[in-house]
């Protein structure tokens, strides 16, 4: 396997990024600009921080996100079950740290996310018997946490995620307590309570597999619904969670095509590109589709091998090329991390195994076909 070696020259925004063959002997060196000066004018380049990297707690990961990335999204920590874990008492620390840091270093700053049926603190549903809580009830918790977490990050916060994954891949609405409870209103609802709480901030919908021709037609139907009523919404998300042969490009562009029509931006949110193998045919990033843990579902313990890199690489280009061809319709393009060792997909949906989903490795060294994405921009 090729040993990629990358040398930051002091004082000046550029890679150096060697390939050099197993016997050390250097054949390839590219110097480019950096991934966010590349696409400053077509798109923000975006990345998901974990806690350790939002208390800058690793240098490395930091010198990453600080010379590459223009726009930050909080993986975990703006997440209910961590802002309000009991009823009325909201945790900030994190989230305003989030917040300090994207101010630092002058990013874009996404909130993620609002109202998710999945990372929910369990009161948020039922009352002190444990039962579930009136419609009423539910949507005053609602509108509380909202106007709260909203209001306090008012004018700092770009862009929310409001409402997370609230259509399943058939097009129809999950059937999650906030639908149990109040019903398809709840999005409205949502989005209205954050409009309030914040006038100026950017609203989106993010949601995963939308290359899938049932659930985008679902995302659409709902969205149009809510513009015809008059509750703005200003983007749409397209996790992007893909693997080596999921999802189609042709469906992805599909789905950037339809949700663009609505009127509305289309973004990239959680970009990543799984390489190993599933135990059974999978899109998407539903947590609750775990597998046991097989070692022959775990290939690649000890390095990614070459070929596979190459594929990787390839998915990585084709994509890219799809968001260049649109740029005219997408904001932003984020990926779910920063190196692989931060990803999620080493847990999921097998707990256990080593992924190589990411542009950065586990050292925080650009992969070699890195350069070749920052290429495809000066085209």
């Amino acid at each position: 396997m090729n040993i990629i070696k990358t040398v930051i020259l002091a004082g000046i925004a550029t890679w150096s990024i060697g390939c050099a063959s197993t016997n050390s002997q250097v054949i390839e060196t590219k110097n480019t600009a950096t991934f966010k000066e590349a696409y400053a004018d077509r798109f923000y380049i975006g990345t998901a921080l974990n806690l350790d990297q939002v208390w800058e707690r690793n240098p490395a990961a930091g010198q990453v996100i600080e010379q590459q990335f223009n726009s930050i999204v909080a993986e975990n920590c703006m997440k209910s079950m961590f802002m309000q874990p009991r009823e009325g008492e909201f945790y900030f620390e994190d989230a305003d740290q989030f917040v300090a840091y994207g101010e630092k270093h002058d990013m874009h700053l996404v909130g993620h996310t609002l109202i998710w049926h999945s990372q929910a603190p369990r009161w948020f549903f039922t009352d002190k018997a444990g039962k579930d809580v009136s419609r009423e009830v539910l949507i005053e918790r609602m509108r509380n946490h909202i106007h709260t977490i909203v209001s306090r990050y008012k004018g700092r916060i770009h862009g929310w995620d409001v409402v997370n994954e609230a259509i399943l891949d058939n097009g129809e609405y999950r059937q999650s307590k906030f639908y149990e409870i109040i019903g398809e209103e709840f999005i409205p609802l949502a989005f209205q309570f954050a409009r309030e709480a914040d006038p100026e901030v950017e609203l989106y919908y993010n949601d995963y597999s939308t290359a899938i021709p049932a659930k985008r037609k679902g995302i659409v139907d709902m969205v149009r619904k809510m513009i015809d009523a008059g509750i703005k919404i200003d983007g749409i998300g397209m996790q992007e969670h893909h693997g080596l042969a999921h999802a189609s490009l042709e469906e992805t562009e599909q789905s950037i095509i339809d949700f663009a029509a609505l009127g509305v931006k289309v973004m990239v949110t959680e970009m990543d590109i799984s390489v190993l193998p599933h135990a059974r045919r999978h899109v998407g990033a539903e947590l609750t589709d775990t597998t046991a843990y097989k070692e022959t579902l775990d290939p690649y313990q000890d390095g990614l091998p070459e070929g596979k890199m190459d594929e990787l690489g390839q998915r990585y280009l084709d994509f890219f090329a799809l968001y260049l061809k649109h740029q005219d319709k997408i904001s932003r393009v984020t990926l779910w991390g920063v190196g692989d060792g931060d990803s999620w997909k080493n847990d999921w949906p097998i707990e256990g195994r080593t992924d190589y989903p990411l542009l950065f490795d586990r050292n925080y060294e650009p992969k070699p076909f890195v350069a070749d994405i920052i290429e495809l921009a000066k085209k």
